[in-house]
């Protein structure tokens, strides 16, 4: 956004809570990855340029692309400067920050979409005795102590964390609701780049026929490894991982609650996955891509058991 205004010559100001990247610096897991490969790394005027175009950009390499790109545009930053409120008046907008005040005609925000962990009220009745961490301030597993944890969440930060955790020991219960599972690489290409060619990645929000079930969709059951291997709930069975329902509930006496939709959440996800994977058949044989790309194939179903806990002490590790 800065760079375009600055092409036309719009004066404009950045104002940042923290340094440049600070969300990234701050609130992620010391080993994530990015979801998106890196020739995806694309901003006006500056783009991905080295020898690795098919990998995934840890997190460093991520902090310091978008730094290298706000000294590139010489971007007007104010950091640390946290904004209190926005108030509309007969010129504009009166910005106020615990720096000062700002007047402007036209407010960009631009704060992302997962800055404030999203908790129920029931977490209040997690054990004293239980350790909680939210995605943003989990880090890696030397934060967890051990015994059995209990991971909320099937997309790509709980799959990815679940994973993590279960490599280092811990025995990993996974809470699963809704999801959309992925396989990472489809007939031999990223499934990045069949999104992208297709015109997937292209719908705008106009065109959405419910924007506010769009803005609720779950991001791609996706991880970003060097082996491009599928982090699916099949692969954290296979590692040992235990899955159960959605989180409904924790009683007083410190209980979790599942939901007994396991396996018609993972049915739908599936169900979802294919709908994708017969979207980009299609545009491959329209395009003529058939001859060149793998054949079209299709990921075994998720597998449940057939009666999921319904209930885990929270207390009992």
């Amino acid at each position: 956004m800065s760079r375009c205004l600055a092409e036309r010559s719009i004066d404009h100001v950045l104002l940042e809570r923290g340094e440049i990247a600070h969300s990234w610096r701050t609130e992620r897991w010391d080993s994530l990855r990015l979801l998106t490969p890196n020739w995806q790394s694309r901003l006006p005027g500056f783009r991905y340029d080295g020898d690795d175009p098919d990998g995934y950009r840890t997190l460093p390499e991520a902090i310091d692309f978008l730094g290298n790109y706000a000294r590139a545009i010489s971007a007007p930053v104010r950091t640390h400067t946290t904004v209190t409120s926005v108030r509309a008046d007969d010129a504009g907008y009166l910005v106020r920050t615990d720096r000062g005040e700002w007047r402007c005609r036209t407010v960009v925000l631009a704060s992302g979409a997962c800055n404030i962990a999203r908790l129920p009220d029931f977490a209040a009745r997690v054990p004293p005795s239980v350790a909680m961490l939210t995605a943003q301030s989990y880090r890696n597993p030397g934060q967890v102590a051990d015994g059995g944890v209990m991971v909320v969440g099937a997309s790509s930060s709980g799959t990815q964390i679940a994973q993590e955790l279960q490599r280092s020991g811990r025995q990993v219960t996974l809470s699963v609701g809704e999801h959309i599972r992925a396989p990472r690489v489809y007939r031999g290409k990223d499934l990045e780049w069949w999104m992208d060619a297709a015109g997937v990645l292209d719908e705008r929000y106009d065109e959405v026929d419910d924007i506010r079930r769009a803005r609720r969709v779950p991001s791609l059951q996706l991880a970003g490894t060097p082996d491009r291997t599928t982090l699916d709930l099949n692969a954290l069975l296979d590692r040992g991982v235990r899955l159960v329902g959605r989180l409904a509930g924790i009683t007083e006496d410190g209980k979790a609650q599942f939901a007994g939709s396991l396996r018609n959440m993972c049915a739908l996800s599936d169900l979802k996955m294919a709908r994708l994977l017969d979207l980009i058949d299609e545009w491959a044989r329209d395009n003529g891509l058939d001859a060149t790309v793998g054949p079209p194939d299709r990921p075994p179903p998720t597998r449940v058991e057939d009666n999921p806990s319904l209930g885990l002490d929270l207390a009992s590790g």
